[in-house]
């Protein structure tokens, strides 16, 4: 019930506030989602939460304090979405989460080098958004996109959409029709 009263946006702001405490998760990434003007001190709450998943949350839907922003960077769960708050750090480029290190490419100033030591990156993900970007000279484009070819469809896949070239895969056909009998049986084998 608390987390459905969380999702009214009428609710007076004294009442989200004891939401955003709330014992339940849920509770709160409810707040998160549908409180987008939440004071400071609810979205510093949020942003340190105990919970990873309403600190990711809380870091994706508000613009962080400046002081919080080097505890956002050294947390894992946070770090890939507090980069776009900073100048990057070098360092950043060579993060173990190919999550952070797409955020580092991805960011609106990164400096030359950063960018030419993204462009080497061994993650595909992370190479596509370097050539995506607007400001990269033409020729280390032309020598990225080279270098975006996969062996794995899903990848090619998920690469073909920021280049316009995917396409739905064909339609499966659809599961033979089965009898009674035969979907009791079925049902039977799988233990269920």
């Amino acid at each position: 019930m608390r987390a459905f009263l969380a999702m009214n946006e009428r609710l007076p702001p004294e009442l989200l506030a004891v939401l955003a405490e709330d014992a339940e998760p849920s509770v709160r990434s409810n707040v998160v989602q549908y409180w987008k003007h939440a004071p400071e001190p609810v979205r510093r709450a949020l942003l340190t939460d105990s919970d990873p998943s309403i600190r990711r949350s809380a870091a994706s839907a508000y613009s962080p304090p400046s002081d919080l922003l080097p505890v956002l960077l050294a947390d894992p769960e946070t770090r890939a979405i507090a980069v776009r708050y900073v100048d990057p750090p070098p360092e950043l480029a060579g993060d173990p989460d190919s999550g952070v290190r797409r955020a580092v490419a991805a960011h609106p100033n990164p400096s030359a080098e950063l960018r030419d030591v993204l462009a080497a990156d061994v993650d595909v993900f992370v190479r596509s958004t370097v050539a995506a970007r607007p400001d990269t000279p033409s020729a280390l484009r032309e020598s990225l996109v080279a270098t975006l070819t996969t062996d794995d469809p899903l990848t090619e896949w998920v690469l073909s959409f920021p280049r316009n070239t995917h396409t739905c895969p064909p339609r499966a056909s659809a599961p033979p029709k089965l009898t009674r009998e035969q979907a009791a049986e079925l049902l039977a084998r799988a233990g269920l």
